[in-house]
Protein backbone atom coordinates (compact mmCIF):
# COMPACT_ATOMS: atom_id res chain seq x y z
CA UNK A 1 0.00 0.00 0.00
CA UNK A 2 1.39 3.30 -1.04
CA UNK A 3 1.67 5.97 1.93
CA UNK A 4 0.02 9.28 1.04
CA UNK A 5 2.12 12.46 2.84
CA UNK A 6 0.35 15.30 2.67
CA UNK A 7 2.21 18.63 2.85
CA UNK A 8 1.40 20.39 5.69
CA UNK A 9 0.40 24.83 5.48
CA UNK A 10 0.80 26.57 8.65
CA UNK A 11 -1.58 29.44 6.81
CA UNK A 12 -4.97 29.72 4.67
CA UNK A 13 -3.07 30.12 1.47
CA UNK A 14 -4.70 30.16 -1.93
CA UNK A 15 -4.31 28.79 -5.30
CA UNK A 16 -6.40 29.36 -8.40
CA UNK A 17 -6.68 27.34 -11.65
CA UNK A 18 -9.13 28.61 -14.50
CA UNK A 19 -10.22 26.54 -17.17
CA UNK A 20 -10.83 28.89 -20.25
CA UNK A 21 -11.90 27.91 -23.36
CA UNK A 22 -10.13 29.03 -26.81
CA UNK A 23 -11.85 29.72 -29.52
CA UNK A 24 -11.61 31.30 -32.90
CA UNK A 25 -11.85 35.21 -33.17
CA UNK A 26 -14.12 35.00 -36.29
CA UNK A 27 -16.08 31.66 -36.46
CA UNK A 28 -16.62 31.91 -32.25
CA UNK A 29 -16.06 28.08 -31.98
CA UNK A 30 -13.69 26.39 -30.33
CA UNK A 31 -10.39 26.02 -31.72
CA UNK A 32 -8.24 22.85 -30.72
CA UNK A 33 -4.98 25.54 -30.49
CA UNK A 34 -3.32 24.68 -27.40
CA UNK A 35 -0.22 24.08 -28.83
CA UNK A 36 0.22 26.98 -30.92
CA UNK A 37 -0.62 29.46 -27.77
CA UNK A 38 2.51 27.67 -25.83
CA UNK A 39 4.64 27.63 -28.20
CA UNK A 40 4.32 31.14 -28.63
CA UNK A 41 4.39 31.45 -24.98
CA UNK A 42 7.52 33.27 -23.22
CA UNK A 43 9.55 30.94 -20.48
CA UNK A 44 8.25 33.11 -17.72
CA UNK A 45 4.68 32.60 -18.51
CA UNK A 46 4.73 28.51 -20.07
CA UNK A 47 5.10 26.62 -16.38
CA UNK A 48 1.56 28.74 -15.15
CA UNK A 49 -0.36 28.20 -18.26
CA UNK A 50 -0.90 24.43 -19.08
CA UNK A 51 -2.73 22.02 -21.67
CA UNK A 52 -5.75 20.02 -20.58
CA UNK A 53 -7.79 16.81 -21.80
CA UNK A 54 -8.87 18.82 -24.78
CA UNK A 55 -6.89 20.86 -27.12
CA UNK A 56 -9.21 23.54 -27.52
CA UNK A 57 -8.80 24.65 -23.47
CA UNK A 58 -6.31 26.23 -21.67
CA UNK A 59 -5.80 25.97 -17.84
CA UNK A 60 -3.98 29.36 -16.03
CA UNK A 61 -2.65 28.57 -12.45
CA UNK A 62 -1.56 31.15 -10.05
CA UNK A 63 1.54 30.85 -7.98
CA UNK A 64 0.46 30.19 -4.10
CA UNK A 65 -1.33 33.28 -3.01
CA UNK A 66 -1.46 34.74 0.87
CA UNK A 67 -4.33 36.38 0.06
CA UNK A 68 -7.05 36.73 -2.47
CA UNK A 69 -5.61 39.93 -3.65
CA UNK A 70 -2.81 38.84 -4.32
CA UNK A 71 -4.01 35.89 -6.08
CA UNK A 72 -6.26 38.41 -8.16
CA UNK A 73 -3.04 40.68 -9.35
CA UNK A 74 -1.39 37.29 -10.56
CA UNK A 75 -3.79 36.41 -12.15
CA UNK A 76 -4.61 39.34 -13.91
CA UNK A 77 -1.20 39.36 -15.03
CA UNK A 78 -1.14 36.32 -16.76
CA UNK A 79 -4.13 37.03 -18.50
CA UNK A 80 -3.32 40.04 -20.06
CA UNK A 81 -0.04 38.13 -21.14
CA UNK A 82 -2.13 34.98 -22.56
CA UNK A 83 -5.02 37.66 -23.91
CA UNK A 84 -1.94 39.37 -26.58
CA UNK A 85 -0.99 35.66 -27.09
CA UNK A 86 -4.24 34.90 -28.49
CA UNK A 87 -4.69 38.34 -30.69
CA UNK A 88 -1.50 37.47 -32.26
CA UNK A 89 -3.07 34.01 -32.86
CA UNK A 90 -6.25 35.16 -34.30
CA UNK A 91 -8.05 33.42 -30.75
CA UNK A 92 -9.76 34.55 -27.89
CA UNK A 93 -10.81 33.35 -24.38
CA UNK A 94 -13.50 32.10 -23.74
CA UNK A 95 -15.41 32.19 -19.89
CA UNK A 96 -17.30 29.56 -19.50
CA UNK A 97 -17.87 25.96 -18.75
CA UNK A 98 -19.56 24.57 -22.11
CA UNK A 99 -19.93 26.29 -25.61
CA UNK A 100 -22.75 27.04 -26.75
CA UNK A 101 -22.91 25.50 -30.30
CA UNK A 102 -19.43 23.37 -30.78
CA UNK A 103 -19.51 19.77 -30.81
CA UNK A 104 -17.47 17.74 -28.37
CA UNK A 105 -16.84 14.97 -30.86
CA UNK A 106 -14.99 17.63 -33.04
CA UNK A 107 -12.40 18.54 -30.33
CA UNK A 108 -8.91 17.16 -30.20
CA UNK A 109 -7.65 15.19 -27.53
CA UNK A 110 -4.18 16.16 -26.04
CA UNK A 111 -1.51 13.99 -27.46
CA UNK A 112 0.20 13.23 -24.29
CA UNK A 113 0.44 9.54 -22.58
CA UNK A 114 -1.90 10.83 -19.11
CA UNK A 115 -4.48 12.19 -21.15
CA UNK A 116 -4.50 9.07 -23.95
CA UNK A 117 -4.93 6.45 -21.45
CA UNK A 118 -7.55 8.51 -19.44
CA UNK A 119 -9.36 8.38 -22.91
CA UNK A 120 -8.44 4.68 -23.26
CA UNK A 121 -10.32 3.86 -20.25
CA UNK A 122 -12.66 6.01 -19.81
CA UNK A 123 -13.73 6.18 -23.77
CA UNK A 124 -16.76 8.52 -24.68
CA UNK A 125 -17.08 9.81 -21.04
CA UNK A 126 -13.45 10.98 -21.43
CA UNK A 127 -14.50 12.68 -25.07
CA UNK A 128 -17.26 14.58 -23.84
CA UNK A 129 -15.08 16.42 -21.42
CA UNK A 130 -15.50 19.79 -23.10
CA UNK A 131 -16.16 21.79 -20.25
CA UNK A 132 -14.16 24.25 -17.69
CA UNK A 133 -14.25 24.65 -14.23
CA UNK A 134 -12.62 26.98 -11.55
CA UNK A 135 -10.90 25.27 -9.35
CA UNK A 136 -9.55 27.00 -5.48
CA UNK A 137 -6.67 25.08 -3.25
CA UNK A 138 -6.57 26.83 0.29
CA UNK A 139 -3.91 25.26 2.66
CA UNK A 140 -4.85 23.36 5.53
CA UNK A 141 -2.22 21.79 8.28
CA UNK A 142 -2.82 18.17 8.35
CA UNK A 143 -4.42 15.12 6.11
CA UNK A 144 -6.93 14.63 8.92
CA UNK A 145 -8.18 18.19 9.51
CA UNK A 146 -8.30 18.46 5.04
CA UNK A 147 -10.69 15.55 5.33
CA UNK A 148 -12.44 16.88 7.91
CA UNK A 149 -12.83 20.13 6.08
CA UNK A 150 -14.18 18.20 3.01
CA UNK A 151 -17.08 16.65 5.23
CA UNK A 152 -18.05 19.83 6.22
CA UNK A 153 -18.15 22.15 3.37
CA UNK A 154 -20.26 19.70 1.21
CA UNK A 155 -23.54 21.10 2.40
CA UNK A 156 -22.26 24.25 0.60
CA UNK A 157 -21.30 23.44 -2.37
CA UNK A 158 -24.71 23.56 -4.22
CA UNK A 159 -24.83 27.66 -3.15
CA UNK A 160 -21.39 27.89 -5.09
CA UNK A 161 -22.31 25.84 -7.58
CA UNK A 162 -25.37 28.16 -7.87
CA UNK A 163 -23.43 31.50 -8.16
CA UNK A 164 -21.33 30.33 -10.73
CA UNK A 165 -23.32 28.74 -13.44
CA UNK A 166 -22.41 29.19 -16.86
CA UNK A 167 -23.14 26.56 -18.81
CA UNK A 168 -26.72 26.15 -20.59
CA UNK A 169 -25.44 25.14 -23.60
CA UNK A 170 -24.53 21.28 -25.43
CA UNK A 171 -24.20 21.13 -29.04
CA UNK A 172 -26.24 24.30 -29.54
CA UNK A 173 -29.41 22.81 -27.85
CA UNK A 174 -30.41 24.59 -24.53
CA UNK A 175 -30.24 21.77 -22.25
CA UNK A 176 -32.91 23.68 -19.57
CA UNK A 177 -29.90 23.71 -17.32
CA UNK A 178 -28.45 26.41 -15.54
CA UNK A 179 -24.84 24.18 -15.48
CA UNK A 180 -24.90 21.59 -18.08
CA UNK A 181 -20.79 20.52 -16.97
CA UNK A 182 -21.79 19.33 -13.53
CA UNK A 183 -23.75 16.75 -15.55
CA UNK A 184 -21.21 16.00 -17.59
CA UNK A 185 -18.62 15.45 -14.69
CA UNK A 186 -21.06 13.38 -13.02
CA UNK A 187 -20.90 10.79 -15.48
CA UNK A 188 -17.55 9.99 -14.73
CA UNK A 189 -17.05 7.20 -11.93
CA UNK A 190 -14.96 10.05 -9.81
CA UNK A 191 -16.55 12.77 -10.17
CA UNK A 192 -19.76 14.17 -8.48
CA UNK A 193 -19.82 14.42 -4.26
CA UNK A 194 -17.31 12.64 -2.63
CA UNK A 195 -17.47 9.58 -0.35
CA UNK A 196 -17.83 10.56 3.93
CA UNK A 197 -15.03 9.96 4.79
CA UNK A 198 -13.82 10.10 8.98
CA UNK A 199 -10.07 10.38 8.31
CA UNK A 200 -6.89 10.68 6.21
CA UNK A 201 -5.87 7.11 6.69
CA UNK A 202 -9.31 6.13 5.57
CA UNK A 203 -8.98 8.20 2.63
CA UNK A 204 -5.42 6.74 2.04
CA UNK A 205 -6.99 3.17 1.89
CA UNK A 206 -9.97 4.35 -0.79
CA UNK A 207 -7.06 5.98 -2.83
CA UNK A 208 -5.42 2.76 -2.96
CA UNK A 209 -7.71 0.28 -3.00
CA UNK A 210 -8.89 2.19 -6.00
CA UNK A 211 -5.33 2.01 -7.62
CA UNK A 212 -4.82 -1.63 -6.75
CA UNK A 213 -7.43 -3.16 -7.84
CA UNK A 214 -7.37 -1.26 -11.74
CA UNK A 215 -10.48 1.52 -10.60
CA UNK A 216 -8.40 4.82 -11.76
CA UNK A 217 -4.48 4.68 -12.78
CA UNK A 218 -3.47 7.56 -10.33
CA UNK A 219 -4.95 9.85 -7.47
CA UNK A 220 -5.22 12.33 -10.33
CA UNK A 221 -8.30 10.50 -11.78
CA UNK A 222 -10.48 11.74 -8.77
CA UNK A 223 -12.23 14.67 -9.63
CA UNK A 224 -14.82 14.92 -6.41
CA UNK A 225 -16.34 18.20 -6.28
CA UNK A 226 -14.43 18.79 -2.88
CA UNK A 227 -10.94 16.69 -1.87
CA UNK A 228 -7.83 16.92 -0.63
CA UNK A 229 -4.54 17.32 -2.08
CA UNK A 230 -1.47 15.62 -0.57
CA UNK A 231 0.81 17.58 -2.60
CA UNK A 232 -0.24 20.59 -2.21
CA UNK A 233 -1.52 20.30 1.32
CA UNK A 234 -4.23 21.90 0.35
CA UNK A 235 -8.43 21.78 0.42
CA UNK A 236 -9.23 21.98 -3.33
CA UNK A 237 -12.98 22.41 -3.86
CA UNK A 238 -13.51 21.77 -7.49
CA UNK A 239 -17.32 22.00 -8.12
CA UNK A 240 -17.73 25.45 -9.81
CA UNK A 241 -18.89 26.17 -13.05
CA UNK A 242 -16.31 28.60 -14.43
CA UNK A 243 -17.86 32.34 -13.91
CA UNK A 244 -18.02 34.08 -16.49
CA UNK A 245 -15.38 37.22 -15.80
CA UNK A 246 -12.51 37.52 -13.20
CA UNK A 247 -13.79 39.24 -10.94
CA UNK A 248 -16.83 36.59 -10.44
CA UNK A 249 -13.96 33.87 -10.03
CA UNK A 250 -12.29 36.20 -7.12
CA UNK A 251 -15.73 36.34 -5.33
CA UNK A 252 -16.17 33.08 -5.51
CA UNK A 253 -12.76 32.43 -4.33
CA UNK A 254 -13.09 34.18 -1.52
CA UNK A 255 -15.65 32.58 -0.65
CA UNK A 256 -14.24 29.32 -0.31
CA UNK A 257 -11.47 30.73 1.49
CA UNK A 258 -13.14 32.16 4.02
CA UNK A 259 -15.39 28.96 3.98
CA UNK A 260 -12.32 27.15 4.92
CA UNK A 261 -10.88 28.57 7.74
CA UNK A 262 -14.24 29.32 9.36
CA UNK A 263 -14.46 25.32 9.39
CA UNK A 264 -11.07 24.92 10.64
CA UNK A 265 -11.56 27.02 12.89
CA UNK A 266 -14.55 25.32 14.41
CA UNK A 267 -12.52 22.12 14.39
CA UNK A 268 -9.78 23.51 16.56
CA UNK A 269 -12.70 24.51 18.90
CA UNK A 270 -14.17 21.34 18.92
CA UNK A 271 -17.68 22.67 17.61
CA UNK A 272 -20.44 19.96 17.11
CA UNK A 273 -20.59 18.54 13.85
CA UNK A 274 -24.16 18.92 12.21
CA UNK A 275 -24.72 15.95 10.31
CA UNK A 276 -26.44 16.74 6.87
CA UNK A 277 -27.86 14.01 4.84
CA UNK A 278 -25.88 13.22 2.06
CA UNK A 279 -29.08 13.05 -0.32
CA UNK A 280 -29.68 16.78 0.94
CA UNK A 281 -26.54 17.80 -0.43
CA UNK A 282 -27.36 15.87 -3.57
CA UNK A 283 -30.95 17.55 -3.79
CA UNK A 284 -29.44 20.76 -3.38
CA UNK A 285 -26.85 20.14 -6.18
CA UNK A 286 -29.62 19.61 -8.27
CA UNK A 287 -31.74 22.35 -7.62
CA UNK A 288 -28.65 24.63 -8.43
CA UNK A 289 -27.07 22.77 -11.23
CA UNK A 290 -31.46 23.11 -13.08
CA UNK A 291 -31.98 27.10 -11.55
CA UNK A 292 -28.35 28.54 -10.64
CA UNK A 293 -29.42 31.70 -8.55
CA UNK A 294 -33.05 31.20 -9.06
CA UNK A 295 -32.90 27.63 -7.34
CA UNK A 296 -34.43 27.68 -3.67
CA UNK A 297 -32.12 25.68 -1.33
CA UNK A 298 -33.05 23.39 1.91
CA UNK A 299 -31.51 24.43 4.98
CA UNK A 300 -30.11 21.71 6.27
CA UNK A 301 -31.26 22.88 9.82
CA UNK A 302 -34.67 23.93 9.68
CA UNK A 303 -35.09 21.56 6.50
CA UNK A 304 -37.46 24.61 5.04
CA UNK A 305 -36.52 26.05 1.84
CA UNK A 306 -35.11 29.35 1.12
CA UNK A 307 -33.60 31.56 -1.73
CA UNK A 308 -29.89 31.77 -2.77
CA UNK A 309 -30.02 35.22 -2.14
CA UNK A 310 -30.87 34.76 1.46
CA UNK A 311 -28.50 31.93 2.05
CA UNK A 312 -25.65 34.26 0.82
CA UNK A 313 -26.73 37.26 2.97
CA UNK A 314 -26.64 34.70 6.02
CA UNK A 315 -23.34 33.38 5.19
CA UNK A 316 -21.58 36.98 4.49
CA UNK A 317 -22.87 37.66 7.76
CA UNK A 318 -20.91 34.86 9.33
CA UNK A 319 -18.04 34.46 7.60
CA UNK A 320 -17.03 38.30 7.79
CA UNK A 321 -15.03 37.88 10.87
CA UNK A 322 -12.39 35.68 8.80
CA UNK A 323 -12.65 37.69 6.00
CA UNK A 324 -11.12 40.25 7.93
CA UNK A 325 -8.40 38.09 9.16
CA UNK A 326 -7.79 37.15 5.69
CA UNK A 327 -7.98 40.23 4.68
CA UNK A 328 -10.39 39.46 1.40
CA UNK A 329 -13.77 41.51 3.02
CA UNK A 330 -14.61 43.63 0.05
CA UNK A 331 -14.65 40.28 -2.05
CA UNK A 332 -16.67 38.44 0.20
CA UNK A 333 -19.19 41.36 0.01
CA UNK A 334 -19.72 41.12 -3.48
CA UNK A 335 -21.20 37.54 -3.39
CA UNK A 336 -24.62 39.15 -2.46
CA UNK A 337 -24.54 41.25 -6.21
CA UNK A 338 -23.60 37.71 -7.65
CA UNK A 339 -26.83 35.67 -5.95
CA UNK A 340 -28.82 39.39 -6.93
CA UNK A 341 -28.47 39.44 -10.58
CA UNK A 342 -28.96 37.17 -13.98
CA UNK A 343 -26.59 34.33 -13.64
CA UNK A 344 -23.95 33.93 -16.77
CA UNK A 345 -26.17 31.02 -17.46
CA UNK A 346 -28.91 33.76 -17.78
CA UNK A 347 -26.90 35.94 -19.59
CA UNK A 348 -25.95 33.29 -22.29
CA UNK A 349 -29.68 33.17 -22.72
CA UNK A 350 -30.69 36.63 -22.97
CA UNK A 351 -28.22 37.67 -25.26
CA UNK A 352 -29.31 34.75 -28.02
CA UNK A 353 -32.66 35.92 -27.45
CA UNK A 354 -31.75 39.06 -28.49
CA UNK A 355 -29.92 38.32 -31.35
CA UNK A 356 -30.96 34.69 -32.40
CA UNK A 357 -27.18 34.19 -33.46
CA UNK A 358 -25.44 31.76 -30.46
CA UNK A 359 -22.11 32.99 -31.70
CA UNK A 360 -23.01 36.68 -30.35
CA UNK A 361 -23.01 35.55 -27.53
CA UNK A 362 -19.50 33.72 -27.34
CA UNK A 363 -18.38 37.36 -29.36
CA UNK A 364 -20.05 39.35 -27.10
CA UNK A 365 -19.20 37.68 -23.70
CA UNK A 366 -15.35 36.96 -24.76
CA UNK A 367 -15.10 40.94 -25.44
CA UNK A 368 -16.32 41.63 -21.68
CA UNK A 369 -14.54 39.38 -20.03
CA UNK A 370 -10.83 40.65 -21.32
CA UNK A 371 -8.78 42.13 -19.22
CA UNK A 372 -8.02 45.63 -19.12
CA UNK A 373 -4.71 46.84 -19.54
CA UNK A 374 -4.94 49.71 -16.63
CA UNK A 375 -6.52 47.17 -14.38
CA UNK A 376 -3.65 44.53 -14.81
CA UNK A 377 -1.12 47.10 -13.78
CA UNK A 378 -2.90 48.18 -10.18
Amino acid sequence: MSKLVFTSNDAFTVGIELELGLVDSQTMALSSSVQRLLDAAPAELASRIKPELMQCCLEINTEICTTIEEAESDLRRKLLAVQGLTDDLGLRLWWGSTHPFSHWCDQKVTQNERYLNLVDLLQEMARRLVTNGLHVHVGVESGDKAVMICDRIMQYLPLLLALSTSSPYWEGRDTGLASHRSKIMEGLPTAGLPPLMRNWSEYVWLVNHMVDTGFINTIREIWWDVRPHHNFGTVEVRVCDMPGNLEDAMTISAMIQCLVKQLSDEIDHGAYQHDCHPMMVRQNKWRACRFGSDAKLVNSYTYQVESVSTVVARLVERLMAPAIELGCERYLLRAQDIADRPTWSDRQRLILQETGDPTEIVRRMSEQSRIETSAAAE
